[in-house]
């Protein structure tokens, strides 16, 4: 593994319940960084956490997602297709990105990309999150475009959802990128 600047995580838990690949990668941490600090190609695993009963139900609760996949017990178990109900796909999105958001406040969210639901998250899966540094391009004059990718394993490193999130991120010196950037 290559060697990165300790910008996005420095530790690791070492489980032993999931990939050994996997398990090696640093933990996120909150921190403070630039367009120049964020290494592309660094890979950084989340803390797990189960997608509880209560939490799904408080989720759909507060954007009205009263899907019967999601909301009643009676068709999941006898008319829908996988014999349980599921936690909603924006939830397994939120908590996902939410397990390696940052709190830094030099970065700024731009869009998603290529988001697929590639596995249904039933209630009481454990889900954790790798996140992969992709690339960076000077974008704005005061502001750099990166982009990361997001994978979202539930249990032992069955992977459940896949997307890129893209972020304009402040430069540590703007004079660096004059005559460089897109806009």
């Amino acid at each position: 593994m290559e060697d990165f600047a300790p910008t996005v995580g420095v530790s690791s838990t070492r489980p032993t319940d999931m990939p050994a690949d996997h398990a090696e990668l640093p933990v996120w941490n909150a921190e403070n960084w630039f367009y120049e600090d964020w290494p592309v190609g660094q890979k950084i695993r989340s803390l797990r956490r189960t997608m509880s009963e209560s939490d799904s139900h408080l989720f759909n609760t507060l954007v009205v997602d009263i899907h019967p996949y999601v909301q009643d017990q009676m068709f999941a178990e006898r008319e829908g297709i996988f014999g349980k109900r599921l936690i909603a796909g924006a939830f397994v999105f939120s908590a996902g990105l939410g397990l390696v958001a940052t709190n830094c406040v030099n970065a700024f969210s731009y869009g998603y990309d290529k988001l697929r639901f590639i596995k249904p998250v039933f209630i009481n899966d454990t889900i954790y999150t790798i996140r992969t540094n992709m690339e960076k391009r000077p974008r704005y004059k005061e502001l750099g475009l990166i982009r990361a990718s997001y994978e979202v394993y539930k249990g032992e490193g069955e992977l459940v959802l896949y997307c890129e999130h893209l972020q304009t991120v402040k430069y540590k010196n703007p004079a660096d990128f004059v005559g460089k950037t897109e806009k």
